[in-house]
């Protein structure tokens, strides 16, 4: 109990019925927003871009996105988390269907930006969501569901949009995600229960600046933030560029093997939901430096000129990072104490931002010093992580281990 009201526990009904909801609704947002990434060698060709031009397809959405949640998230302590999410999944499902229909290049990135601000309506609004309402030891299983959803959502996103794309068009890839959004947005709305713990209050604009601020005074949410700009910067960076190496010699690799090889995003499933539970279990700062070493492995594996030792190079990437990402996300909902939407905004700010400022600078290491250039860049990037986690690892609890 927490204030009268009944938190949420893992094992009930209601709980099943949250995590459908969060997870149809991770699953939207990342098909939407991560649906384009093996298309970007499709785009340098159809549109005659540079691949770090052709990278804006994915990177303006995550900017706009970065900056929009700032201030969605203090929107969402005024109208309820349910609403505004729900605005979210429908607006970025209509927008990617009417994106896949423009002709030219900038129109399309304008519509790519527009889906951008449409998606930030979800990210830090259902972390501060699974905050309130959850129970404290169901939080890391909750938290972990919810990235896995995200996992799916990438991995078909980037699926779909590649095997049609070889088939077909990269306009009917785009489409087709936009209408499983759409979907997953009415899944969402049925399953999702009423905030129960949510209290709204007049939002204050004026002290909007020193509610964000206040987090940074804290000792350890600043670390958490900078985990969320290194980690995802560089997962981006390998997901960005890896098609460019894979369709070229000694590979060779069809546009369709390329989207398959995205399938490994559902080791990432698996690694968030099961490195939520460990760390609930045995502690966040014992498990976030571990999943960041397992990355670093993999981002050296891809090196090789063996295509099944790039492949599982990848797995093993994406198995650290969602294991990461999965503790340092829960890690903000157990370590705000109040305002815990703006927190977790500021996370997820950082966490697409990175995505698209460090995923777009990889473009300039790649076209310098092609993917042995990327590698360094990225291991640079998550060796600072590393580094922050060990410093993490150090820091004194405000409340008891769950």
């Amino acid at each position: 109990m927490s204030d009268g009201v009944e938190l949420i526990r893992s094992g009930t009904p209601v709980f099943r019925r949250t995590a459908l909801a969060l997870a149809a609704a991770g699953f939207s947002t990342f098909a939407v927003l991560y649906g384009v990434q093996p298309l970007l060698p499709v785009y340098a060709d159809d549109f005659g871009v540079s691949p770090a031009e052709s990278s804006l397809a994915l990177s303006l959405p995550c900017g706009v996105l970065a900056v929009a949640l700032l201030f969605v998230s203090p929107i969402s302590e005024v109208l309820g988390r349910k609403p505004v999410m729900l605005v979210s999944l429908f607006a970025s499902a209509l927008l990617t269907i009417v994106a896949a229909l423009v002709p030219s290049w900038h129109g399309f990135l304008v519509l790519r930006a527009l889906t951008g601000l449409a998606a930030s309506g979800l990210p830090a609004v259902a972390m501060a969501y699974l905050g309130e309402e959850m129970d404290g030891r169901s939080i890391g299983l909750s938290m972990g569901l919810l990235v896995g959803g995200n996992a799916v959502g990438g991995m078909c996103g980037r699926l779909i949009a590649g095997i049609i794309a070889d088939h077909a068009s990269w306009r009917l890839g785009i489409g087709t995600i936009g209408v499983l959004a759409l979907v997953a947005a009415f899944a969402f709305w049925w399953a999702l229960p009423p905030s129960r713990s949510f209290v709204a209050h007049p939002m204050r604009w004026r002290e909007v600046p020193g509610t964000f601020g206040q987090h940074f005074r804290d000792p350890g949410l600043p670390w958490l933030f900078a985990e969320a700009f290194l980690l995802m910067g560089g997962f981006v960076c390998v997901y960005n560029y890896i098609g460019f190496r894979l369709l070229d010699p000694p590979f060779s690799l069809s546009q369709t093997a390329i989207g398959a090889i995205f399938v490994v995003y559902l080791f990432g499933t698996m690694s968030s939901t099961l490195t939520g539970e460990v760390a609930s279990r045995l502690g966040r700062r014992k498990v976030l430096w571990l999943a960041i070493t397992v990355a670093i492995a993999g981002i050296l594996m891809t090196l090789s000129q063996s295509l099944w030792l790039v492949v599982l190079g990848i797995v093993v990437v994406t198995i650290g990072f969602f294991g990461a990402h999965s503790v340092a996300s829960s890690w903000i909902g157990r370590r705000a104490l109040r305002d815990r939407a703006q927190a977790s905004a500021v996370y997820l700010s950082l966490y697409y931002l990175g995505s698209s400022v460090l995923g777009t600078m990889g473009g300039w290491f790649f076209a310098h010093s092609g993917w042995t250039g990327v590698v360094a860049f990225v291991g640079l990037l998550y060796g600072l992580a590393l580094a922050v986690a060990l410093r993490l690892s150090r820091l004194a609890p405000l409340v008891p281990a769950p």
